[in-house]
């Protein structure tokens, strides 16, 4: 039986929805992920595209609100904010029984620039997302050792 991890961020349209998809294909059988926003908009297409780069398609991903994960019943293990320290305020606390972590990333619909320079920093932030949350998998899900006989 797997625990459940949810990602929360302000609008559920960036860095929860990749963490969530990392997440999921580094630990699927130990753990399974879930993301929502405070405010749900919509999922960011550079960040769609950055994410089919790493062989992931989230292009038919719907962002979610937090009060839909409250309202679902569903018991999480861990709540991971993923919100940039400048939001950090805004980034909700979510009740209940559970491990509390917080990952600061900058967020991907705050870059300024040309389409090129945006996907290229939006990469940056998915790369750093994914190293965060492979590092955190190796230690979370980590079988445990073997009792010698």
């Amino acid at each position: 039986m797997s625990a459940n991890v949810l990602f929360v961020c302000i609008h559920n349209s960036a860095r929860s929805q990749m963490a969530e998809a990392f997440l999921n294909r580094a630990c699927g059988g130990r753990l399974s992920a879930f993301s929502a926003g405070i405010e749900p908009g919509k999922l960011n297409p550079i960040v769609v595209e950055a994410m089919k780069e790493t062989g992931i398609d989230i292009s038919g991903n719907a962002t979610k609100s937090v009060a839909d994960m409250l309202s679902s019943g569903k018991a999480f293990a861990y709540v991971i904010t993923v919100c940039d320290e400048t939001s950090a305020e805004r980034c909700p606390t979510f009740p209940g029984n559970t491990k509390r972590l917080h990952w600061g990333f900058p967020d991907p619909s705050a870059l300024q620039g040309t389409p090129a320079e945006k996907l290229a920093r939006t990469r940056a932030i998915r790369d750093e997302i994914e190293k965060t949350v492979a590092s955190w998998c190796a230690i979370t899900c980590a079988p445990a050792t073997a009792v010698q006989r």
